[in-house]
């Protein structure tokens, strides 16, 4: 873990509230954390610094976007060569109905998340932007129900130390 930077209590606690509320002044977080606004600042500024906060997104709900039927697709490219994979990465990425693209193991290479009007739009898709090129030699979907926001994202927590009795 050579890339992984050192927190401390603070540090956690201030990317566990950001991670739940990337709006919160820094005025808001210095009081839930108990420091000056001034020194969460510098905090917030060094997370940024150093990498462990990369950004910050706007989520939008898909269906009021007149996107809301959501689904899983599982592609296998063949032959699984770097130069098919790049255009075919750049392609992926650029679709607008493209959320988010996985590059796995396994008998799949890739997992890609995509979000269409209805069925219809779903199999346009699959149809025209996937089976069609020659490097896609599979596809797999998985329609999405229902998705769930999970907690904040923090390092892993030291396990028990093992003593040598």
């Amino acid at each position: 873990m050579a890339d992984s930077v050192v927190l401390d209590a603070v540090d956690l606690h201030i990317l566990r509230l950001l991670q739940n509320d990337a709006r919160s002044t820094y005025r808001e977080l210095a009081a839930e954390v108990g420091v000056a606004p001034s020194t969460c600042l510098d905090r917030v500024a060094r997370l940024r610094r150093t990498g462990v906060i990369l950004g910050h997104q706007l989520r939008l709900d898909p269906a009021k976007l007149g996107r809301g039927l959501e689904a899983l697709l599982l592609v296998q490219v063949r032959p699984h060569r770097r130069e098919l994979i790049g255009p075919f990465v750049d392609r992926i990425r650029a679709l607008p109905e493209s959320r988010a693209l996985f590059h796995l193991t396994g008998p799949d290479d890739y997992l890609v998340h995509v979000a269409v009007a209805d069925p219809a739009d779903l199999q346009r898709l699959v149809l025209d932007e996937f089976t069609s090129r020659r490097e896609v030699a599979r596809v797999e979907t998985r329609l999405i129900f229902q998705q769930w926001e999970c907690g904040p994202l923090l390092p892993p927590s030291p396990g028990p130390s093992l003593s040598a009795d």
